[in-house]
């Protein structure tokens, strides 16, 4: 997996994201996005619409993990890891993550979050996903991945991948991310650090999919933290 980690440190600092690009190839999209109707991968099954999500659907994977999103998560882990101890400190937050993901996942099941949250969603004609958070539990990893598993202008249209991020007194700014197929977006769960006249502050961030205007969109979501 090669990856300039300075350049997507130095992306999530200014923007609050950064693309992996071709993180997965065209076989490996096709793949997992096949496997949406596979019953045995998964723990459950979200139908957006019925919770006030926005459109489309969605499914948790079950333990153990297909190996390869399983090698994944554990392989973009102690990057990430480190920009997210990082960014600890700049808010002067003690908490830090361990280095390897199984520290971290040992600390979740310790608290009772023991399910896995790596997802697939799916999107038809109409569908969106409303501005939203994924927290599971008292532990929260600061940092997540969505792979686009879909071709653009091909498979679907529409269907943007947009970030909010709300500032202090101000009005919120929105950050719109292009993808291609098997190209990677990393971005905060939560809050992140911005970098201020008057220093360091926190900002919250949201995060949601336009809607798609033709054909059918799947993402595959990585999520470091499980849920309870």
């Amino acid at each position: 997996m090669s990856i300039d980690w300075d350049r997507v440190a130095d992306d999530l600092d200014a923007f609050g994201c950064a693309v992996l690009p071709s993180l997965l190839d065209a076989d490996q999209c096709a793949a997992y996005a096949a496997g949406y109707g596979d019953d045995a991968q998964f723990r459950s099954r979200v139908v957006m619409e019925r919770h006030g999500f926005g459109r489309g659907e969605y499914r948790y994977y079950a333990y153990p993990l297909p190996p390869g999103l399983a090698d994944l998560r554990t392989a973009l882990y102690p990057p990430l890891a480190r920009i997210a101890n990082r960014w600890q400190a700049a808010l002067g937050l003690e908490e830090r993550y361990p280095d390897a993901h199984a520290g971290y996942l040992a600390r979740c099941h310790a608290a009772g979050q023991l399910r896995p949250t790596p997802l697939l969603l799916q999107y038809g004609p109409g569908d969106y996903n409303c501005l939203h958070q994924d927290l599971y539990g008292d532990f929260v990893f600061p940092l997540q991945v969505a792979v686009l598993l879909s071709r653009p202008g091909v498979d679907f249209s529409g269907g943007e991948f947009v970030l909010t991020e709300q500032r202090p007194r101000m009005q919120s700014r929105v950050e719109a991310v292009p993808l291609g197929q098997g190209d990677a977006v990393v971005f905060p769960v939560h809050t992140r650090p911005v970098n201020g006249t008057r220093g360091i502050y926190r900002v919250n961030m949201r995060h949601g999919v336009s809607r798609v205007r033709s054909g059918q969109r799947h993402t595959l979501g990585i999520i470091f933290h499980d849920a309870c």
